[in-house]
């Protein structure tokens, strides 16, 4: 085969820089303050929300459009940057694209930039900030204030009450690429030349930036895939066990004595087992492990019931699983306890392995790969495993348990959170930086809580989830 000529085989690169120089020049010469949404054939993503609030403070979603008109969202807009404060504000349809439980910390890890968010999904909001921007109680305080309980508020009317206390209490000034904009003077004052040049210089600078941070996501994409499958591996191994329990337990709802109560225990089991299923198989980020877990938890729970019921004996308290091996069920006891090199600490514990510890043996302990050749107990076998636990032991208690060992110290460093999700371990843990590093190395971490969403008791940051507010801070 003929080689093409070499200005053929050049055309297409040429094309290609020269759509890159338009591309940048028409950012660079568009308004900022509001950004326009994205066309409405295509649906937004996290990353699309995140992309306009680096140019501007108010984010309106296509398909929520009917929530706050153009109009209200550049009134909104102007009223922040005349303010001069990082608030962000982001108008979302509540779909499957924007997770209630993640949507807010995942739109200012994409951001990157320090601020305070507030997103209003649906009919419901809620609003974090990074410690340095606003304290966490200022956030708690400020969202309740903005929220009729038993009442629907419309957005506009929401937002602005919002966006009026936040300008007034937020530290810190708007980010510098909110800059330009609505604010440039029309017509003269820049003349062709001075365009071109600033457009050049905007390309080669962003074309390198652009490359450093594809190739920072491309790394943490590789090392997110790797944990998810060795998450994989240790999940696939708790549901096959749980489906063992499920079938050993020989219970049938139509059997001699069985009542409703048996048979809803019953039901819950088999959906928990179903929904730890279909969630690991939907699994894309080692953070989706955690809804994996709970799950599984909340079904061994209701196997505990139903066989308490099944004996006539009393009903057991909610307790979290056996710190040493979650497939041991709910523990029954606190027991005091040592990691090699650590501090003692009370951890939970079944019946067996309080025996055990009783007379100076070892737990039976969840041994793991530990990614060098060996199997070891999952709190000395490195961060993967952080999301795994935070399933099972949510509330806050992990990072108590935790400390001194390799996961805890782990749990602790600025990585973890932007590597393997955070925010897995309560409302007061903090987690690590979550910015990202591509714009914005701050210290926003993972302060939000356990992530549970819109007012269902989980939170973000004092357990009021989408309602309640929290801060990107907390502190252990």
């Amino acid at each position: 085969m003929r080689n093409r000529p070499l200005h053929t085989r050049a055309a297409p690169a040429f094309l290609a820089g020269l759509l890159m120089v338009l591309s940048v020049l028409a950012l660079f010469l568009a308004p900022a303050a509001v950004p326009a949404a994205p066309a409405a054939t295509g649906a937004s993503t996290v990353e699309d929300v995140a992309r306009a609030l680096r140019r501007g403070p108010v984010y309106v979603d296509p398909a929520a459009a009917d929530q706050l008109s153009r109009g209200q969202a550049a009134a909104l807009g102007e009223k922040i940057e005349k303010a001069d404060k990082p608030v962000f504000v982001a108008v979302l349809p509540d779909t499957e694209a924007f997770p209630e439980n993640t949507v807010l910390r995942t739109l200012r890890t994409e951001t990157g930039i320090t601020g305070v968010y507030a997103i209003r999904l649906g009919d419901a909001f809620s609003a974090g900030a990074d410690p340095q921007v606003m304290s966490r109680n200022a956030v708690i305080n400020l969202t309740a204030a903005v929220q009729t309980p038993g009442a629907d508020t419309d957005a506009a009317t929401q937002l602005n009450a919002f966006v009026d206390r936040a300008v007034e209490q937020a530290r810190g000034s708007a980010p510098a690429s909110w800059s330009g904009g609505d604010h440039a003077e029309p017509g003269g004052g820049a003349t062709a030349v001075g365009l071109a040049v600033t457009g050049a210089v905007v390309v080669l600078g962003g074309a390198a930036a652009y490359t450093v941070v594809r190739r920072r996501r491309e790394r943490r994409r590789a090392e997110a895939r790797a944990a998810l499958e060795k998450l994989r591996v240790v999940v696939d191994e708790d549901i096959t066990a749980y489906g063992e329990t499920l079938e050993r337990l020989d219970f049938h709802p139509a059997e001699a004595g069985a009542d409703d109560a048996m048979r809803a225990d019953y039901e819950r089991a088999l959906d928990s087992y179903e929904s730890a299923k279909s969630r690991m198989a939907g699994a894309r980020h080692p953070s989706d492990v955690r809804g994996v877990t709970e799950a599984l938890e909340e079904g061994r729970y209701s196997l505990a019931v139903l066989d308490a019921r099944r004996s006539g004996r009393e009903l057991p308290a909610r307790r979290p699983p056996c710190f040493f091996d979650p497939r041991h069920g709910p523990s029954v006891a606190d027991v005091r306890w040592s990691p090699a090199g650590g501090s003692a600490r009370e951890v939970p514990v079944c019946a067996a392995d309080e025996v055990r510890l009783r007379e100076g043996e070892a737990p039976l302990s969840r041994t793991v790969d530990a990614g060098d050749g060996t199997r070891r107990p999952y709190w000395e076998a490195g961060p993967a495993y952080g999301p795994w636990a935070g399933g099972y032991f949510a509330g806050g208690l992990l990072p108590t348990l935790l400390v001194g060992t390799m996961l805890g110290s782990m749990l602790a460093t600025p990585a973890y959170a932007a590597e393997y999700g955070g925010g897995d371990f309560g409302g007061d843990y903090a987690g690590g930086d979550f910015s990202g590093a591509d714009y914005d190395p701050s210290g926003f971490d993972g302060g939000f809580g356990d992530g549970e969403g819109f007012g269902d008791g989980g939170g973000f940051g004092d357990g009021g989830g989408f309602g309640g507010g929290g801060d990107f801070g907390g502190g252990f």
